[in-house]
């Protein structure tokens, strides 16, 4: 469903945020909510994709930032972006799977690498993504990302990150230089 990105509204998220994030976080990836969008990892892993430790560590972390963005007072998008050096780690990123394919999602990157440019002075963005998701990854390229070949494994074992249905997961690093503000 196609968003009025003009009309977006975008702030940082706090503590009292933590229970919509979470169920945001969620239904963009896991379970049968999640199959109404295309971000979903529901193939791949079941179980949790995040917890209110790991969301509220992400939001009151002292070198980091929760965006939200917001249209109308509802919550519909988010984004993690961590200090790290001169880049800005960008995860937790997800897009209300009903409002998934409208443009929601480029307004945030767009916003979020704006954020990070501007107010830490990186110049670079990284992240890091489940090889697996050929299309996810591909959407990342159009935008400027670029894969790297670095990869690290997936923490099978601990099911607060979800419960993998495959033998064979693995996170690649991307990367996109960002422009000088």
């Amino acid at each position: 469903m196609a968003v009025d990105t003009d009309r977006l509204g975008f702030r940082t998220a706090t503590t009292a945020d933590v229970p919509a994030l979470l169920a945001l976080v969620e239904s963009a990836y896991r379970g049968d909510a999640s199959r109404a969008g295309w971000t979903t990892e529901a193939d791949l892993l079941e179980g949790q994709r995040t917890d209110t430790e790991g969301v509220t560590a992400a939001v009151t972390h002292p070198d980091g930032v929760v965006l939200l963005a917001e249209l109308d007072g509802e919550l519909l998008a988010c984004c993690q972006l961590e200090r790290r050096g001169g880049s800005a780690y960008f995860g937790m990123f997800s897009v209300r799977p009903g409002r998934q394919g409208g443009g929601l999602g480029r307004a945030v990157l767009a916003h979020a690498e704006k954020y990070a440019a501007e107010q830490w002075g990186v110049a670079e963005m990284e992240m890091t993504v489940i090889e697996q998701r050929a299309e996810l990854i591909a959407w990342y390229e159009r935008r400027g990302f670029r894969r790297t070949g670095d990869y690290s494994p997936f923490p099978y074992g601990d099911e607060r990150f979800g419960v993998p249905l495959r033998s064979d997961l693995r996170f690649e690093k991307l990367t996109k230089a960002l422009a000088a503000r």
